[in-house]
């Protein structure tokens, strides 16, 4: 399932939303030009690289320009390909732009951010000897569709929906839909407790556990930063 909207609408410009997405298409644009080569050192330098990041919080010295721990934000504007950040972006456009609205302009870059890194932080958690860059910022997206969920549960998303060479749209409650990707995230990283590497980071795949935690800490932090009581919520 595919979100094309949400029934939400917003009385303000979402500056940092849009920032965000310029931010990430521009790195993007510039991963085009690099050589595989090039691009393969530009992901090791700036991406997580969970091996490295645990060497750095053991206090041994790694060698790199750029400090593993800011590698938690670097990472976020970094992506895989076409559809990456395709989706990505589409899912920022979607929900970011009610989240910041609620929180702020300032609030909701820090809680985007800080959403951000929590998420690499539970994928290096069960992966932290990989050597596999972890990039991307579908931890961060995350983060916010965690916070939306308990914020506008009722608020209908536009989804297209395949059956088999046809495609249809349903008006589904963003309970159900962010709820079930949420499971789906959740299903996966547990699936790959039992696997004999980590997907999403020895097979390249995706970071099931980034998108869970992200998710989860999104919920925790809104709440924290006072999300849930600064509006009530759009009638259904």
């Amino acid at each position: 399932m595919v979100p094309l909207k949400d029934e939400n609408p917003i009385t303000i410009t979402p500056y940092v939303t849009y920032a965000l997405i310029v931010l990430n298409i521009a790195v993007f644009i510039f991963q085009l030009t690099l050589s595989p080569a090039a691009l393969e050192g530009f992901f090791h330098l700036f991406a997580v690289v969970p091996r490295e990041l645990t060497a750095s919080i053991e206090g041994i010295p790694i060698g790199q320009p750029v400090p593993e721990p800011l590698t938690l934000f670097t990472s976020q504007f970094l992506h895989a390909g076409f559809l990456h950040i395709g989706f990505n972006m589409l899912f920022l456009w979607i929900f970011g732009n009610n989240i910041e609205e609620e929180l702020g302009h300032f609030k909701f870059l820090f809680f985007y951010l800080v959403c951000g890194a929590l998420a690499a932080l539970t994928q290096w958690f069960f992966a932290s000897g990989s050597a596999i860059p972890s990039l991307g910022a579908s931890g961060a997206i995350a983060g916010v569709m965690g916070a939306y969920i308990f914020k506008f549960p009722q608020v209908r998303i536009v989804t297209l929906v395949p059956l088999g060479f046809f495609f249809f749209t349903l008006r589904v409650p963003a309970i159900y839909f962010l709820g079930f990707w949420f499971v789906q995230q959740a299903f996966n990283g547990l699936a790959t407790l039992e696997a004999p590497v980590n997907v999403g980071m020895e097979q390249g795949g995706v970071a099931y556990w980034a998108h869970a935690g992200g998710f989860v800490f999104g919920a925790i932090l809104a709440s924290l930063l006072g999300l849930f009581s600064t509006r009530s919520q759009l009638p259904e």
